[in-house]
């Protein structure tokens, strides 16, 4: 239970992390502020708090019965099996997510256009993927910690992570999408 604890530890602190780093991003993408800095400040404690959880998240996966079969009750399981295809599938959209911006560029430079929009459709779904991530494992990181008891309570806060996490995605794609495009396809 200890591994299960610090992995929804983690996994809660990497949501904030995650927070800080969408909003500093969006705030660049929309004002055409970058400050190198400030980029490693809001994207290296992420991406380590993000490597643990995963680590222990696999840990747990594999060291724990929390692994068992997910075939006998489907329906209630559809989050545990959507938390984990999202996870598997954060790793290789993240290896793109860090090398996109110098893509792009590559990309600009030799006039691959398609490349560019490849690259942009890629950054749809990496930011899809780690706010569905999010929206199904919230309400279950805090049962673990024993924060949330109440199915009713815990229904409303999926309602509200849901929405909040459509609305951060939309945000997040006007702003950087439209300066992806704006830097790569218009320039």
């Amino acid at each position: 239970m200890i591994l299960k604890k610090t992995n929804a530890v983690l996994g809660l602190l990497s949501i904030l992390f995650m927070l800080g780093h969408i909003g500093y991003s969006t705030f660049c993408y929309l004002t055409f502020y970058y400050n190198p800095f400030l980029k490693l400040v809001f994207a290296i404690p992420f991406m380590v708090l993000v490597c643990l959880h995963a680590v222990c998240g696999m840990l747990t996966v594999m060291l724990q019965k929390d692994g068992g079969s997910m075939n006998l009750y489907p329906k209630k399981n559809i989050r545990t099996i959507l938390q984990r295809v999202t996870a598997a599938l954060i790793f290789p959209l993240l290896i793109l997510h860090i090398n996109t911006f110098s893509l792009m560029q590559l990309c600009a430079k030799k006039g691959l256009k398609a490349g560019i929009v490849l690259l942009i459709l890629a950054e749809l779904l990496f930011f899809a993927v780690v706010i569905a991530h999010v929206a199904v494992s919230l309400s279950k990181g805090l049962i673990t910690l024993g924060f949330l008891t109440s199915e009713k309570t815990m229904g409303v806060l999926d309602r509200i992570v849901y929405i909040c996490g459509a609305v951060f995605y939309c945000i997040a794609v006007y702003a950087i999408v439209k300066g992806q495009i704006f830097m790569f396809l218009l320039s």
